[in-house]
């Protein structure tokens, strides 16, 4: 991983506080971070050396490209026995488990294999040339494929499989994971006003230089240029937002998302667009967005509200997008926006 050091002075006239800012490579993406302290009062080499610290830590504990990562000799090691793993992995697969027990399997961190069949999975040269797979090799990477095959336990932390093919992919959690770690990170080094983003998954927390809220901004699902849907003010909370409208293949004149239903084994084909949820861990946040998404508009939002997940969805409705949202985001979201 590969670290640079940004500071921006952000300084109004007569202000003591500044806003600094660091920025980097972690996870196949991007991190940034934003903290708003008094000159002088942070030693922001050590903080950027903590930060590489963290992030590699969780690279060699939860990498699926790293092949001494923990999750890689695991997905290597045979099934029947349990496999030593760091109380985080323990603790990121036990979030993960439990979302997928709570979404009937839309949340499934053993997807890896169906996954890479749609060519979703780590460049292999040969992108270009996709086609759909046919319906004999994707009932054969459903059998590898079943979070109800995986148990975790946390003391001692470890992982077991019930089948040799198993293998785990936390990329739809890890990330919101790295993020809640670096934010104690932060409030750790005394600091009570920052924003950490990784990957397009956001937490915030105290207020901006200015005194307003940190905030973020939500995408239109649109495949085209860049647009604003709506901004969120995060404080003390996280957001993650799960789409269809970034990564797909087309073959024949069809689309075909990288949002895999472990169900079926295929991309999704229903009218929801994006999923965004806010929740008080990044992890949280992560790890519903995307099986929200897997569900649809209609169940995905029964389940959001069932479990009172701050969600929004937003739906293509031909050439316009309609938007719904769980009761637990009006009240999270839409009221307290309404206060500030």
């Amino acid at each position: 991983m590969r670290f640079v050091l940004l500071l921006g002075l952000l300084v109004a006239s007569g202000a003591r506080a500044e806003t600094l800012a660091l920025r980097g490579a972690t996870m196949g993406t991007t991190y940034h971070i934003k903290f708003v302290a008094e000159p002088g009062s942070i030693d922001a080499a050590r903080l950027q050396a903590d930060v590489e610290k963290v992030l590699a830590e969780i690279d060699r504990q939860m990498s699926t490209y790293r092949p001494d990562s923990e999750l890689i000799r695991f997905n290597r090691a045979p099934a029947g026995e349990w496999f030593a793993v760091s109380a985080a992995t323990a603790k990121v697969v036990a979030a993960a488990q439990a979302i997928s027990k709570k979404t009937d399997g839309a949340m499934d961190v053993t997807v890896g294999p169906l996954v890479r069949l749609w060519h979703f999975g780590p460049p292999t040269g040969d992108d270009n040339k996709f086609v759909p797979p046919t319906d004999k090799a994707i009932a054969a990477a459903r059998k590898r494929v079943g979070y109800q095959n995986l148990e975790v336990r946390m003391k001692p932390p470890a992982l077991r499989k019930k089948i040799d093919d198993i293998e785990v992919d936390l990329s739809s959690i890890a990330p919101g994971y790295a993020i809640d770690r670096l934010a104690r990170l932060m409030v750790k080094r005394g600091l009570k006003n920052f924003m950490v983003e990784l990957g397009g998954e956001v937490r915030a927390a105290g207020r901006r230089q200015d005194g307003q809220p940190w905030r973020i901004a939500v995408e239109r699902p649109s495949a085209g240029e860049r647009e604003l849907q709506s901004s969120v003010a995060l404080d003390n909370a996280s957001i993650a937002t799960a789409g269809d409208y970034r990564k797909f293949f087309e073959h024949q004149g069809r689309r075909f998302s990288h949002i895999i239903d472990p169900a079926t084994g295929r991309p999704v084909e229903h009218s929801l667009a994006s999923v965004t949820v806010v929740a008080d861990t990044c992890m949280a946040a992560d790890g519903w967005d995307t099986p929200l998404l897997v569900l649809g508009p209609e169940r995905g939002y029964e389940c959001a509200k069932k479990h009172n997940v701050a969600a929004m969805f937003i739906w293509r409705d031909g050439k316009k997008y309609d938007v719904r949202e769980t009761p637990a985001w009006r009240a999270r979201v839409n009221q307290r926006q309404h206060a500030q």
